[in-house]
């Protein structure tokens, strides 16, 4: 046990970052207490029986007592590093800024579905102690632009945040969920020349929220970008709303972009989709034929249970199944237009150039995927992989990105949150530079504006 408490406290070196790089290491009550009597002395005879003559006579061969269940938080307590990975390219204009986005796993949905974190320890759920396990991580990694999905607790997250100057804004969702996105800004490095928060329910598309923020830089006002926070639906089988989600946000990018001169474009948040997914391929590439996939498997969440994941249960796929999910591929007319804002079409084009940050700066096969994606961004008993992305496009590029943690090591928690990740989510972070010869941005957008209306949705799952 000692040798764990000194492994986290000894010195780092000053390449990795670290949630502990912001200050000195105080002793964390929830830590030290699960020390305590984890070794006592007892007789040779059962617990629950009075001690015999020969317990009596048999003490000084009497040995430490082990209780697993005692011993079970260090199983979910590895140490976590997390190192800065500069991407391979010449130096860049000293016009930089580093953009976080964080689901930070709201307190009312970590209380609704604790089924989710059967191996999390009951005190690293507590929302008081996750609050500042979250903070800690941000105020480490000093970020010029935060972005937070699953907010139900703005007000004491901005108390925080604004006295380290920065400067917020909140757009819960509508219905009757009680979370939202949240967008925080250093007010000493950027101006908000422009907001707006997108009810995707006024377009017939559920209650998920978004958030677009136009802003200039201090320090060269000639500097402009958009920052855009979304949360998609979760529920894996309404792939036509998550992508008529994606798409609304993408046309309102490029018109609100189009506004300020072409400002380059970051785009952040949970997609909720993987990154072997049509909707990510629809992100990557700006177009989809959404009838070459199946509506109920647009986002790739349903190979990611973690018994898939590390190959302990396998898919079984019968013809029959095969063949009834051939048949099931078929869109309704409504479906299509949910979509793609059209009955009639099939292509989902967007205006918009992207690139994924975590894609363009090469890191470790320990925490990446052959599609330089992280290996997995959310970890809980029901669900492991990736569906967080920072998506930027022309007239920036990432100079370094935040790696994610090491497969293995991420495996070992059993699930997040854990001692030093307050979400089930891990946050993921890139420093963007400005490119060469673009002032207000280049971001040219050549291709038609896609439409954002849509047909109420039909089915009943919400999240």
């Amino acid at each position: 046990m000692g040798c764990e408490v000194s492994s986290w406290l000894r010195a780092r070196p000053p390449v990795a970052t670290t949630i502990t790089s912001s200050g000195s290491p105080k002793r964390d009550p929830f830590f030290f207490s699960s020390f305590k009597l984890t070794i006592s002395c007892c007789t040779s005879g059962p617990a629950d029986s009075p001690p015999s003559s020969s317990s009596l006579s048999s003490r000084s061969y009497s040995r430490p007592w082990y209780n697993p269940l005692r011993h079970r938080p260090l199983v979910h307590d590895p140490e976590i590093v997390r190192h800065w990975v500069e991407a391979d390219q010449p130096l860049a204009p000293p016009e930089r800024f580093t953009v976080v986005s964080y689901n930070i796993l709201g307190d009312r949905n970590a209380s609704k579905h604790r089924d989710l974190y059967t191996n999390v320890p009951s005190y690293y759920m507590k929302w008081e102690r996750r609050k500042r396990v979250i903070c800690k991580e941000l105020m480490g990694w000093n970020p010029d632009i935060i972005c937070l999905q699953e907010v139900d607790k703005y007000y004491e997250i901005s108390d925080i945040l604004v006295k380290a100057g920065y400067v917020g804004s909140y757009k819960r969702r509508t219905g009757d969920t009680v979370d939202g996105c949240a967008m925080f800004w250093k007010a000493n490095e950027f101006q908000l020349l422009e907001e707006e928060s997108i009810e995707f329910k006024v377009s017939g598309l559920r209650d998920n929220v978004a958030q677009l923020s136009v802003f200039e830089m201090h320090k060269d006002e000639s500097r402009r970008l958009l920052i855009g926070n979304i949360h998609v639906l979760y529920n894996p089988s309404r792939g036509d709303v998550k992508l008529g989600q994606i798409r609304f946000l993408l046309s309102r990018a490029q018109i609100l972009s189009a506004k300020w001169g072409n400002a380059p474009v970051v785009l952040v948040g949970d997609f909720n989709s993987t990154p072997q997914s049509a909707i990510y391929k629809f992100l990557s590439s700006s177009k989809l034929n959404i009838l070459s996939y199946d509506i109920r498997d647009l986002s790739g969440q349903r190979s990611c249970h973690p018994a898939q994941v590390l190959g302990v249960k396998k898919e079984m796929k019968s013809p029959f199944i095969l063949m009834n999910r051939l048949f099931e591929n078929c869109w309704t007319d409504e479906e299509v237009k949910v979509a793609t804002g059209n009955a009639g079409c099939h292509l989902l084009v967007h205006p918009l150039k992207l690139a994924s940050a975590y894609a363009t700066v090469k890191g470790s096969t320990k925490t990446r995927g052959p599609d330089g994606e992280p290996l997995a961004t959310s970890y809980h008993s029901k669900f492991l992989g990736t569906v967080d992305y920072l998506w930027y496009s022309d007239g920036l590029v990432p100079t370094r990105v935040l790696d994610t943690i090491p497969f293995d090591i991420l495996h070992s928690t059993g699930g997040l949150p854990c001692k030093k990740v307050g979400s089930d989510h891990l946050a993921l972070a890139c420093e963007f530079a400005f490119t060469p010869r673009t002032k207000e941005g280049n971001n040219k957008t050549t291709t038609t504006t896609i439409s954002g209306t849509s047909a109420p949705a039909s089915r009943d799952e919400n999240h």
